[in-house]
Parts: structure tokens; C-alpha cells; sequence
């Protein structure tokens, strides 16, 4: 199941990923998966790096700028080895 966690899932969920957009109030800080769209106004995935998720994915942000936004996050994801590279497929599917 996948969350932006500001709800408390139900029980027996076999894999929790959790989305989370900054700023928001996330109540969800343990799972399988955090997945963060990079970069966001305002937003530093450090800050999420003490939650309890087994993996930590990045994903550029779509729009005018992903070029720009697909180097930063691959930038980041080097500098920063927790963090795991990750694509919005939907996105390259052209699924909305």
C-alpha cells in the first residue's frame, strides 16, 4: 500500500510505502518504503533520514525542469548513499 502518511494505515498491510509531501503532517514513521519526490520548495530528505523505513527512494520531480531535477536527485542520491534512486513511472507512461 502506498500512503502520503498523514493517516494511520490499517492493520495487516504486508509492504507500507510511505509518500510524503513536505510540509505536510506525516503520523506514519515507520515502513517498508519512503519515497520522496526531489527537490521540493522548502524541503531537505535529511530530515526524514530518522524514521524508520528500510528503504529510502528519491524521485525527480516532474515538469518544465526534470532534466535539472533528474541531476540534482541523482547528485543527491550519490552524495548521500542511503538514498536510492527511484523514477515516477507513471510519469514516463504518460499515466495520470
Amino acid at each position: 500500500m502506498e500512503t502520503n502518511g498523514t493517516r494511520v494505515p490499517p492493520p495487516g498491510i504486508d509492504w507500507l510505502c510511505v509518500s510524503p509531501k513536505i510540509g505536510s503532517d506525516v503520523v506514519v514513521t515507520s515502513g517498508d518504503e519512503l519515497k520522496l519526490v526531489y527537490p521540493q520548495l522548502g524541503g531537505d530528505p535529511g530530515q526524514f533520514e530518522d524514521l524508520d523505513f528500510q528503504f529510502f527512494r528519491l524521485q525527480p520531480m516532474d515538469g518544465p525542469d526534470v532534466e535539472a531535477n533528474t541531476r540534482a536527485t541523482v547528485d543527491y542520491c550519490m552524495k548521500n548513499p542511503r538514498w536510492i534512486l527511484s523514477l515516477q513511472t507513471h510519469k514516463y507512461l504518460g499515466i495520470q
